[in-house]
């Protein structure tokens, strides 16, 4: 149903670009014979709708995998810098809540680990709405910032990494045959910034497989057992999206990511000193306005990782 709805929609921004189109052509033509510029300007700012209509259709047609439609699980892990990567982490979690709200997603908390001394441990946001996953999907990496360190009294410039994994969430019915053995279930007590992240019971579940070394956690749910479901869930997806990246068919020769959240495995910097800039080292898309870019827009950026990847270049 997710995708009949999906491509109804597409064809219906077709529909709109044909009308918009007739729109133009007919304002050109009685522009022409009444000499009327009024007309000639109407039809000139259509244009400019439609050119931007045509750009996002031609985007979302690059969004055929399997499960692009399908809401995103993103999930933030500072790691080499200290405070400043988990200070790193929390800016962007700010950056990617204000993205899916530009694009009328809704951002819910699946879990929260902030630290006593500033920043985030970890976070993991479900993102849901049409295309989320097909979208955030290239922001999978390592994540560099460059700046003043606010934490270094000696104002010292500091390089900080975060790591940003993004998987599809699978529907209810997708299970993923697990060796009971390979897995550890742990209970704690939920925790985050105040308010609805804080749970006087322990309700919060992080399951950890040994094989692949993933751990997932949820704390949201009201209860343990509904922690515990959906965590299995992310748990499902984390192993499908790594199985497929690895061309396994047994989930027991997964053998996971080795990869490090340090220098020389980043796929974006944003640099704030000496200079402003944000660039991708995988597609040298890049801009000198980064306030603009940390405050959520990131289409261009999603735009030319999707472009490459349709190209085979990503």
């Amino acid at each position: 149903m997710k995708k009949k709805k999906a491509l109804e929609n597409k064809l219906g921004e077709y529909d709109q670009c044909a009308e918009l189109l007739e729109e133009i052509e007919l304002s050109m033509e009685m522009a022409a014979e009444a000499d009327d510029d009024e007309l000639a300007q109407e039809a000139v700012q259509n244009f400019g709708k439609l050119e931007t209509l045509l750009e996002e259709l031609n985007i979302k047609n690059l969004l055929t995998g399997e499960y692009d439609t399908n809401n995103a699980i993103l999930s933030i892990h500072p790691g080499a810098g200290g405070l400043d990567a988990q200070d790193w982490g929390q800016m962007l979690l700010r950056m990617y809540t204000r993205w899916a709200e530009s694009k009328g997603f809704s951002v819910k908390t699946l879990d929260y680990q902030d630290d006593t001394e500033g920043g985030i441990k970890s976070v993991t946001l479900l993102i849901e709405g049409e295309y989320a996953y097909g979208f955030l999907r290239t922001e999978s990496g390592v994540h560099r910032l460059v700046r003043i360190s606010p934490y270094n009294a000696a104002g010292k410039r500091q390089t900080s990494f975060t790591l940003v994994d993004v998987i599809p969430e699978l529907s209810e019915d997708v299970t993923v045959d697990i060796n009971p053995d390979d897995i550890r279930i742990d209970t704690y007590r939920s925790s985050g910034a105040g308010g609805q992240h804080v749970n006087k019971t322990d309700s919060a579940v992080r399951i950890t497989h040994f094989p692949t070394g993933i751990v997932v956690s949820c704390q949201n749910e009201r209860s343990q057992h509904q922690n515990r479901e959906y965590a299995m869930r992310m748990l499902y997806s984390k192993l499908y999206t790594l199985a497929v990246q690895e061309h396994k068919e047994k989930i027991s020769d997964l053998k996971g990511s080795s990869g490090q959240i340090s220098w020389g495995n980043q796929i974006r910097s944003y640099v704030l000193q000496p200079y402003t800039m944000v660039k991708d080292h995988r597609t040298e898309y890049e801009t000198g306005n980064v306030q603009k870019v940390l405050d959520g827009d990131l289409d261009p950026f999603i735009d030319a990782s999707l472009t490459a990847a349709g190209r085979g270049e990503l």
